[in-house]
């Protein structure tokens, strides 16, 4: 008798639990990625801002990076042209004419002719240390804001913790929708900030890379340049 009085109250209950379950995967769907972003709280502010400044520090840095490793072609070869005719000037002319970094070296070895060969090499590394500080400028922010956005995260969670236990503590009440809705709502906070963080260190990372290959095009100019200055060039 009491197993068969079991049986009907389950049967007469299923129909409200799949009410209650649809009722949730209702919820669930509507559940959006901008409606998570906005539970955030105030700390997704500074995570904003801070995506946003990192966004526009790798396009500026990119397209100044890109630029400075364009080189015209022909460029050492009609530098080489100009010095076996002794053309010092002519040499100076062109490299004056070229707005990319590898003619600026260029232009302070040649300016340097007729001094020890040492002292040619020292003007190219001075200048070769310029243009590279140049392209570096402003990576420094962006490797802090890969280090900085996930604790802004973190300090999110932390808040909603708080928050959380604290709503417990006037409810006097430990229930699950209590708990979960504080949690849950500063964990996008966590996410955000890790999301923001990888984003920033990859961005980093594949400058540092771009600036890495135009150094190596610098310092193999520079040695096919010093090559040529082996030929003693008497200056015009």
């Amino acid at each position: 008798m009491t197993l068969a009085y079991l049986l009907l109250q389950v049967i007469q209950d299923a129909p409200s639990a799949i009410d209650s379950t649809a009722a949730a995967n209702g919820a669930a769907d509507e559940l959006n990625v901008f409606n998570l972003l906005l539970k955030g709280g105030f700390v997704m502010i500074p995570l904003l801002i801070l995506s946003l400044l990192s966004v526009y520090l790798f396009i500026e840095r990119y397209l100044y990076i890109r630029k400075a490793s364009y080189m015209e072609p022909n460029f050492l070869n009609n530098i080489k042209d100009r010095l076996r005719e002794e053309n010092v000037r002519g040499a100076l002319e062109l490299c004056h004419r070229s707005t990319f970094p590898i003619a600026r070296l260029i232009e302070k070895g040649l300016s340097r002719l007729g001094s020890p060969i040492r002292d040619v090499e020292n003007a190219i590394e001075n200048t070769a240390r310029i243009e590279i500080y140049q392209m570096e400028k402003n990576l420094s922010i962006l490797a802090a804001i890969a280090a900085i956005a996930p604790m802004f995260g973190f300090l999110g969670t932390v808040v909603g913790m708080i928050r959380a236990f604290y709503n417990i503590s006037l409810a006097d009440n430990i229930s699950i929708g209590i708990i979960a809705s504080g949690i849950y709502e500063k964990m996008v906070t966590s996410a955000a900030g890790l999301i923001i963080g990888v984003t920033a260190h990859i961005l980093f990372t594949y400058l540092n890379t771009m600036i890495d290959r135009n150094v190596n095009k610098m310092e193999v100019t520079a040695i096919d340049f010093m090559d040529i200055l082996h030929k003693p060039i008497p200056v015009r």
